[in-house]
């Protein structure tokens, strides 16, 4: 065991520097919690979050929340105590445009995804709201998109893809909320940082 991993005894044994309160590591601690983080985008960003007890621990410190899937994570509003952006990934064009008996397939996807867009839209943090086309296990190929109105009902995007956007909308974040739809197309982004801008300012932004 090393001084730093022991008790207050110990470190002063070793004369090891005090830990700080408890407070001020949360406070100073500078995390993003990647929900369902064992699927196919949550392990190209970086758990398992039934456990209550848990969760409220991990979400101590944590400054921005990427949601990766619609599992109804926003359900409970509380859980953005302290975050300051939230990013999610929502497939819920998509599953509105769907008719027939894919319709009633994804009739709980639809509506976990209604839950937390507005929960999210609602929560009063920063957020940056994804509508994505039907997310797919496919190579990303030339990283080109579309965000035109409409894509995210009718258009596709790749998983890797989409992880990337998680990522970069990080280092973007809005005053208050920027929401768009994406879709594989042909637009290449070479500058992120230049793409939100425009996307937050409103520049080709459809909803």
């Amino acid at each position: 065991m090393r001084a730093a991993d022991g008790g207050p005894k110990l470190r002063k044994w070793y004369g090891a520097p005090d830990l700080p309160p408890k407070d001020e590591i949360e406070e100073t601690r500078n995390a993003v919690l990647v929900t369902d983080g064992e699927s196919e985008i949550g392990q190209s960003l970086v758990g398992v979050l039934n456990d209550k007890t848990f969760l409220t621990k991990t979400l101590r410190g944590v400054r921005a929340i990427i949601c990766a899937s619609d599992d109804g994570f926003f359900s409970d509003v509380a859980r953005t105590k302290g975050v300051n952006h939230i990013v999610l990934l929502s497939q819920l064009r998509y599953y509105k445009g769907s008719g027939g008996f894919q319709a009633i397939m994804n009739s709980k996807a639809r509506e976990l995804a209604d839950r937390d867009e507005k929960a999210v839209i609602t929560a009063g943090v920063p957020y940056t709201l994804i509508r994505t086309g039907l997310l797919q296990s496919v190579p990303s190929g030339d990283h080109a998109f579309s965000f035109s109105k409409g894509d995210a009902a009718k258009g596709n995007l790749s998983k890797e893809d989409a992880a990337v956007f998680c990522v970069e909308a990080l280092e973007s974040p809005p005053e208050e909320g920027l929401i768009f739809q994406v879709a594989n197309g042909e637009e290449k982004v070479t500058d992120w940082k230049v793409k939100f801008a425009a996307l937050i300012e409103g520049t080709g932004v459809l909803q």
